[in-house]
């Protein structure tokens, strides 16, 4: 096999540019298991047209737009400048309120705000969430737990460390209940996340860098022809993820 054309693929998939939270660009070339809840529905359980809403982290605002809640009651914040400017172009339009965040600590949003916020794979501050929630409001949160690809990160990164081991559910939710969070509903699950080429693997590794610190095609070369070897002998790469949920009520006193 010519690793030379190969590394010459794998580097397209690494330049290949990301845009919202869209991961199209893997169809077919990957596989992820479901898990045992189903966010949207869960958020749909708990949402009322007259709530007001906030999506944290949204991204793209992909997921935020097929709930088609009342625009002019929902807002949205986002770190990263690239979706910001997606949010601007998408959101801002309709009259979805915008809101660039810089520090978990310090949401730029008015106290007693909202009647729901949901979180999918974002950071938060327990403290600034019950800040801008109103009393009862409710708080969803679905993140992305701290074993998740850890299997993975260990065969391409060199002497990988874990960063981020204590983000689980457990933890989490002591530090709600702690924030005077009423727990509604918790669940936690290791789903596959399987890989049908080498390249869907850079291009996955290269976007995900908090998970593959220092990755790159040059960097992570032998690992990835040992990978590439591995599909002679079988169909996929597997790699397990880490999800958990969490729905709560804010009861303030």
């Amino acid at each position: 096999m010519d690793y030379n054309k190969l590394k010459e693929l794998w580097k397209m998939d690494e330049d290949m540019s990301f845009k919202g939270w869209d991961f199209s660009y893997l169809d077919n070339r990957w596989e992820e298991e479901l898990i045992p809840w189903d966010y949207k529905n869960i958020v749909e359980n708990y949402l009322k047209n007259t709530y007001t809403l906030l999506d944290m982290g949204t991204g793209g605002g992909e997921f935020l737009l097929s709930l088609k809640h009342p625009y002019k009651k929902t807002s949205v914040t986002e770190k990263w400048e690239s979706n910001v400017k997606v949010c601007n172009e998408r959101l801002a339009p309709l009259g979805i309120d915008v809101n660039q965040v810089y520090d978990d600590k310090k949401l730029p949003v008015k106290d007693n705000s909202f009647d729901i916020v949901i979180n999918r794979h974002e950071s938060y501050e327990e403290k600034e969430v019950k800040r801008i929630l109103k009393p009862n409001g409710i708080f969803i949160t679905q993140q992305v737990g701290g074993k998740n690809n850890e299997s993975m990160s260990k065969r391409l990164i060199k002497d990988f460390k874990p960063q981020f081991s204590n983000i689980n559910l457990d933890n989490v939710v002591i530090e709600l209940e702690e924030n005077s969070f009423d727990i509604i509903y918790q669940n936690e699950y290791f789903p596959y996340l399987r890989f049908y080429d080498v390249g869907a693997i850079v291009y996955f590794a290269k976007i995900i860098e908090w998970e593959f610190p220092n990755f790159s095609v040059d960097n992570c070369f032998d690992e990835l022809c040992k990978l590439n070897d591995e599909l002679k002998t079988k169909s996929y790469i597997e790699s397990l993820e880490h999800r958990f949920i969490v729905v709560c009520k804010n009861i303030k006193k």
